[in-house]
């Protein structure tokens, strides 16, 4: 099976450098949003003194590490296989013997991120010395906890992407679902906004939620701003919402694959 992972991530990596465009597209779009959440936290922080706690450093720290924790664990699954369950172009790759998800998509998942972490730290190294952010908090411990939090994260996420681009078994309208949810993520992950921020309602509603595990977890981990109780907390939701979202994902792949049909494809 390693085999198998090693071949596809060869394939999939050279398949990237391939698509440079789409790359800078891509890298242009992690930017803009946090920056433009930057620049107007900072304002309203350096104006006011504070925002519930937080300095102008404190934002600027928040929204950099933002731009390394959601690359690593975002994914882009209804991007590569909901045109292939509409247009029946999956029925090739169900007939090969590996999952078409747990490990062509997967893999390709994996690649982008390394592509696109790649060029971005160049800018993020740029833009750390034109904010000045405030990383006192961060030491080797929060960074050794944070690894196994992104990598959680990023699995939590993938299956729930991957869960809702099933979708496309039954629906047409994937996209416009995948709209949504990706409106569910900015508002409970902390990507709009620190948490710490948002109305009281949000930040009850968002610590049960799966969306906070993907972003503002790993950011205040790393920046060192959790507490021990806070951070056990985390990790058992984590590990909680992977069993559910797994089986969920099971189910709806189990589903999906036995109503799709393809002709001519």
């Amino acid at each position: 099976m390693l085999r198998i992972y090693q071949r596809l991530w060869h394939v999939n990596w050279a398949e990237q450098w391939q698509y440079r465009a789409n790359l800078l597209m891509y890298l242009l779009y992690w930017l803009v949003s946090p920056i433009v959440y930057l620049a107007v936290w900072t304002t309203i922080a350096r104006a006011q003194g504070t925002v519930n706690g937080l300095t102008a450093g404190d934002f600027a720290a928040y929204y950099l590490t933002l731009l390394i924790v959601d690359n690593l664990t975002s994914e882009i699954t209804i991007y590569l296989l909901a045109y292939k369950i509409q247009d029946g172009t999956l029925a090739g790759d169900l007939l090969k013997p590996i999952h078409p998800i747990l490990t062509g998509t997967l893999v390709n998942n994996l690649a982008f991120k390394a592509l696109t972490l790649l060029a971005l730290i160049p800018v993020w190294l740029v833009l750390c010395l034109l904010v000045q952010p405030d990383f006192s908090g961060v030491t080797l411990q929060t960074l050794l906890l944070a690894a196994p939090a992104i990598v959680l994260g990023f699995a939590v996420q993938f299956l729930l992407g991957a869960s809702l681009t099933c979708l496309a078994f039954w629906t047409t309208r994937v996209y416009s679902l995948g709209e949504l949810y990706y409106a569910l993520i900015i508002l409970f992950s902390g990507q709009f906004a620190p948490l710490t921020v948002m109305p009281p309602l949000v930040q009850s509603i968002a610590q049960y939620l799966p969306f906070q595990l993907f972003k503002y977890f790993p950011i205040e981990l790393i920046l060192g701003r959790l507490s021990p109780e806070a951070i056990a907390r985390n990790f058992a939701l984590e590990v909680f919402w992977l069993v559910v979202i797994g089986l969920l994902f099971r189910w709806v792949w189990r589903n999906g694959v036995v109503r799709f049909s393809a002709v001519g494809a």
